[in-house]
C-alpha cells in the first residue's frame, strides 16, 4: 500500500472562507445512540487549506488528512464537489 492511501477523507460544506488560504468544514455523520437506539447527527468542523482561496459558503468539498500546516490546521481542501448554489 502507498502513502497515499492511508490519507482519511471526509466529505463536508464550506461554512466560512474569511481566513487567508484558509476554509472551515462542516462535516455531519449520523451515529447512533448506544442506549436510545435513535439515529443523530453529530457534526465538527474542520480547518482546511485553501491554497486559491477558490472555495466559498455552500461549497461541498472532500478534505484530505496532511500534516500540520498550523496550530489547528491539517486538512487540506482535495477536490470540489458541489458548486453552492447562487440566487
Amino acid at each position: 500500500m502507498s502513502a497515499t492511501n492511508l490519507k482519511r477523507t471526509l466529505t463536508g460544506t464550506v461554512v466560512s472562507d474569511k481566513m487567508d488560504k484558509t476554509v472551515t468544514v462542516l462535516v455531519e455523520r449520523k451515529v447512533k445512540h448506544p442506549q436510545l437506539g435513535k439515529v443523530l447527527r453529530v457534526s465538527k468542523k474542520y480547518h482546511a487549506h485553501d491554497e486559491n482561496n477558490e472555495f466559498h459558503p455552500g461549497d461541498v468539498v472532500d478534505i484530505e488528512e496532511c500534516r500540520p500546516l498550523a496550530k489547528t490546521k491539517s486538512w487540506r481542501v482535495a477536490k470540489l464537489v458541489e458548486k453552492a448554489q447562487t440566487a
